[in-house]
């Protein structure tokens, strides 16, 4: 019997585990329905599979740098999503916004860069 009840708390665990990272890789979001995706949908899915890709860097062990490794391809992925923006969206709000966004992101990208090369001796090569 404590046989079983081990095996049933360990499988407990295990899928209380499963789901926290399945909410994690998707920050949180909830699941969409299969449907048939719009071309903007598209776009923004491809551009999160990407950006998430990027940002499982090889950390150093340094938070400064490991911070701005990781900052780069999640700002880039804030970029893209702009650009999806101006390509489909409609509404002037949103499309200033993503204007925005572009200026800002591209700024910090090229401050993180910046910093990366000053500070990060076993810095990968840029994409």
């Amino acid at each position: 019997m404590k046989t079983i009840h081990t095996l049933l708390s360990a499988l407990v665990l295990c899928a209380a585990a499963t789901a926290a990272q399945a909410q994690h890789q998707g920050h949180g979001a909830p699941t969409a329905p299969a449907t048939a995706a719009a071309p903007s949908t598209a776009e923004f899915e491809a551009g999160a599979t990407r950006m998430h890709s990027d940002m499982a860097i090889a950390y150093s062990g340094n938070a400064d740098i490991d911070f701005a490794r990781g900052m780069i391809p999640h700002h880039q992925g804030a970029i893209d999503m702009a650009r999806v923006q101006l390509r489909h969206g409609k509404d002037p709000a949103m499309r200033k916004l993503a204007t925005d966004i572009i200026k800002a992101q591209e700024k910090e990208i090229a401050f993180l860069r910046q910093w990366l090369d000053k500070h990060d001796k076993a810095q990968p090569p840029k994409k």
